[in-house]
């Protein structure tokens, strides 16, 4: 065997084995390994902060829930938006909060253990560095299916001192199971609180 095929070989071999390895670091999308291409419907709101309302918008969007908001959080310190997701409990919503582990317990304004004690389900999810999801699945399988996401923090200082962004979508159905598969993932591997 010439030096060229050898090198050919263990090139060829190098290519097989950087793409095996690869493909073990990528996270399952549920669409085969692309990006979900949807059809734009319904309505969307945005905030930007400073400047607007963000957690106003959050706040009302739970305030008009019917049956279900399940959050994904990394920060949680914005007063207003745990008191609409403590009410919404109250008058029946099923509520569900996964929240990071770390943010949860090294922050000493975290509003999660006030919102677990006033009887929402709490669960943080340790399973990554971060993690990092800012988001609120609201009445998913409806006509009223909404859904938060953006930059946004539900956090005191990304409502008045970050520049943030978050979008209300409303009745974006396919958009909205994608948010609500994604929830139920990692609600799978997310831990009770406390």
């Amino acid at each position: 065997m010439t030096l060229t095929m050898r090198s050919a070989v263990f090139a060829g071999c190098l290519a097989v084995l950087f793409a095996a390895s690869t493909a073990a670091f990528e996270p399952p999308s549920g669409h085969g390994g692309k990006p979900a291409i949807l059809p734009a419907t319904g309505t969307v709101q945005v905030a930007f902060t400073p400047g607007d309302d963000a957690g106003k918008l959050i706040a009302d969007a739970i305030n008009g829930a019917h049956r279900q908001v399940l959050v994904q959080a990394f920060s949680f310190t914005h007063h207003r938006i745990a008191e609409a997701l403590i009410a919404a409990r109250r008058r029946g919503v099923d509520v569900k909060v996964i929240a990071d582990k770390e943010q949860t317990e090294k922050i000493p304004t975290s509003v999660i253990a006030r919102i677990a004690a006033a009887g929402v389900p709490v669960f943080l999810d340790a399973d990554h560095t971060s993690a990092h999801n800012k988001v609120m699945v609201i009445d998913a399988g409806s006509p009223e299916t909404t859904l938060i996401t953006g930059s946004f923090n539900f956090t005191q200082a990304a409502q008045y001192k970050n520049a943030e962004n978050v979008l209300v979508i409303r009745g974006n159905t396919a958009l909205t199971e994608l948010y609500l598969k994604n929830w139920q993932h990692h609600y799978g591997h997310s831990q009770p609180y406390r």
